[in-house]
């Protein structure tokens, strides 16, 4: 009977190789989001747009529009500084906007209450460039906010994707060796030296 072979994780070369092209896809997106006239951020639940306005603007000068699927944020009488659909849509009667005081001067800030509270956005707006969402990692606080099936499934969705990150196999590939192996263990008599598992 022969040994299982383990799986092997990438080499050397490939690991470095990958590393490189992930620190240029991550400069090619900080790049893109710098030259937008917003910063953005989000957690699964809701996403923060702030857009810097001069210190002498107050409310009144601003045309600030939210609906399900749209934003437009401008100054009254100018072309918008950021206008466009969603990605997906908010919770319009939840969502607000302020005018804040900041060192620079002001800034609106506009706080987006996501309609699916299990996705990430790859942008604010679909004309803007998009971000890896494959790439984002929540943060642990928010998971304990889940119930416990939610919870579960994406603690094993995480722990899969760094298993698959490090050449080793998920936790059904695992459960599915394990199980084969409890076989083999239990009928010797059987020869297993060209069993696939798949």
């Amino acid at each position: 009977m022969d040994d299982i072979d383990e799986p092997t994780g990438p080499s050397r070369e490939e690991t470095a190789k990958r590393e490189q092209e992930e620190k240029e896809r991550k400069a090619k997106e900080e790049a893109e989001q710098a030259q937008l006239p917003y910063k953005w951020t989000q957690t699964i639940v809701e996403a923060e747009v702030s857009i810097p306005v001069p210190a002498t603007i107050k409310g009144r000068d601003l045309d600030v529009v939210l609906t399900k699927t749209k934003i437009k944020v401008g100054l009254k009488g100018q072309a918008p500084i950021i206008e466009g659909d969603f990605p997906h849509p908010i919770h319009a009667d939840d969502s607000t906007w302020t005018l804040e005081t900041i060192p620079t001067g002001k800034q609106v800030t506009v706080h987006l209450d996501k309609v699916n509270k299990m996705e990430w956005w790859p942008h604010i707006v679909t004309s803007a460039p998009k971000i890896d969402v494959t790439k984002i990692t929540p943060e642990n606080s928010s998971l304990s906010d889940l119930d416990g099936e939610t919870r579960a499934m994406v603690e094993k969705m995480m722990f899969d994707q760094r298993q698959k990150e490090m050449g080793k196999p998920t936790s059904d590939e695992q459960r599915k060796m394990d199980l084969f192996k409890k076989f083999q263990e239990e009928h010797p008599e059987m020869d297993f030296s060209n069993a696939k598992i798949g």
